[in-house]
């Protein structure tokens, strides 16, 4: 079970914690573990005092965890939470047993000296490890390295070294490790200046370079990988610095046993490929769209989109699927056009062939409302024939490679995937055998032998990039307009 307390100052409005830590005040301090404390459920109980921590979050049933309001770490929407990090926390609040508490913050500034105070059990934001912050907190093991980039806008002047930032406006966000980076660039390039935006979060960043409000920031390469599809004019000039890795943070104790206990989830996650499913369930897709593809699918969201969204809507209700689901299979299929014909014969907005559609019902492949039906009746019948042991998101990706290639073909790649050592349930390892069916030395092991694997393995992979986009599109703009975190 989850529970996510919102931190919401309401009347108080909370000053810059940088200002007051230069004065020596904690009052800021204070005041957010106060407003923090009143949103929890004082039935829990939690105790701050020195003994075994791991036991005391055992004990109350509840793991408190601060998250950095973003793209890349937490975000919540219509969909729900969301967020690589969000996803991370998840399996080691089950490894220990306990519900999760989520205190989400969109200032890292805030986050670091919440994190530093022990405010919550752990902060998981997308921490990068640096000195600085080592002298403030302690670092969990690495679970993953990052490079900070330069980003500007395509059509102005791209910079190639840090001597160029000066000749524009560089923003990056407050309480960042990207300043740290910067103030030591700073003694080599002295003309280096740039400001600290204590204003919106660093996702919010990447909306200013893009509107030409300032020319660049600096992202980490895990956050550029998943804004620049939101963002197609918005390129990387150049890496700042060399890679570093990325961890939570625990408050300094003399005590170890969430440390300790830290250290063994995450040997255990990294060997049996739980983080690398977890890195491939966010990043792995957001590379195939190129600047073209990108935009034309922006155009038709606004042309197309609009006349097919409420048989989206209603198809997906009726078999509980989330209709920007359905409608990114609907633009992969035919671009969400309802006269498509494929060489093949294939027809429609769902490009169903002649004998799915007898299998279907459906009378007139043409006919929108006809198709996007049959294409989700179709598409849940392929989810409903594979494996009970399956579970998600690995089954929605596996059912869409079922709907472009066959449950057929898609169990001769499992089967591979099982002979040679690799998990048949998880997309992670699938789509690696998929392409081998196209290859004789492997396709003469199956049962339905040829296939042009290859196909499906982009087909998914476009089906995700679209429906993050549309994702971000419907919940995004109504995160912007009510931000998981008043900001100050």
């Amino acid at each position: 079970m989850i529970r996510e307390t919102i931190l919401k100052p309401g009347a108080v409005r909370i000053p810059n914690v940088a200002d007051y830590l230069r004065r020596g005040v904690v009052i800021i301090l204070l005041l957010m573990l106060t407003l923090y404390q009143q949103t929890s459920n004082p039935a829990h109980g939690y105790r701050t005092v020195l003994g075994d921590r791991l036991e005391q979050i055992k004990q109350s049933g509840r793991l408190r965890v601060l998250v950095h309001a973003n793209a890349t770490s937490y975000s919540s929407g219509d969909s729900g939470a969301a967020g690589f990090e969000h996803d991370l926390v998840l399996r080691f609040a089950d490894h220990l047993g306990v519900e999760v508490e989520f205190l989400a913050l969109n200032r890292l500034d805030h986050l670091m000296v919440l994190a530093t105070n022990g405010v919550a059990d752990i902060a998981a934001a997308g921490l990068t490890i640096t000195e600085q912050r080592r002298q403030m907190v302690r670092f969990a093991p690495s679970y993953q390295q990052i490079t900070e980039q330069v980003i500007y806008r395509s059509g102005t002047r791209r910079p190639h070294t840090i001597a160029d930032l000066s000749s524009g406006t560089l923003e990056v966000a407050e309480g960042s490790s990207h300043i740290e980076t910067l103030q030591a660039l700073k003694k080599q390039a002295p003309q280096l200046v740039w400001e600290s935006n204590t204003d919106p979060d660093s996702d919010d960043l990447f909306y200013l370079v893009n509107g030409g409000l300032i020319d660049y920031t600096i992202a980490d390469s895990n956050q550029v990988r998943l804004m620049r599809r939101f963002y197609p004019s918005l390129h990387v000039a150049f890496d700042l610095a060399e890679p570093r890795q990325v961890a939570w943070a625990l408050a300094q104790s003399e005590d170890n046993s969430l440390y300790q206990e830290l250290v063994r989830f995450f040997d255990r996650i990294k060997q049996d490929k739980t983080l690398a499913q977890l890195i491939e369930r966010h990043y792995g897709h957001t590379d195939s769209l190129d600047y073209v593809g990108n935009c034309s699918f922006r155009k038709h969201i606004a042309q197309r989109l609009p006349k097919y969204q409420r048989h989206f809507k209603k198809a997906a209700e009726a078999l509980e699927i989330d209709w920007r689901l359905l409608a990114a299979m609907g633009y992969q299929e035919s671009h969400w056009r309802n006269n498509a014909v494929s060489p093949t014969g294939v027809r429609g907005i769902m490009m169903l062939t002649n004998d799915t559609a007898d299998f279907l019902g459906v009378a007139d492949r043409t006919d929108p409302m006809q198709s996007i039906d049959g294409g989700a009746r179709y598409f849940s019948y392929k989810k409903d024939k594979l494996a009970d042991n399956i579970q998600e998101p690995d089954r929605t990706w596996l059912a869409l490679a079922a709907y472009n290639i066959g449950v057929g073909h898609l169990e001769d790649a499992r089967r591979l995937a099982k002979r040679n050592g690799a998990d048949p349930n998880r997309w992670l390892d699938v789509k690696k055998y998929l392409p081998l069916l196209s290859q004789s030395a492997w396709h003469k092991q199956t049962r339905y032998g040829y296939a042009r694997g290859s196909e499906p393995v982009h087909y998914v992979k476009n089906i995700r990039n679209y429906y993050d986009m549309l994702v971000w599109l419907t919940d995004g703009e109504k995160r912007r307009q009510h931000p998981v975190v008043n900001k100050q």
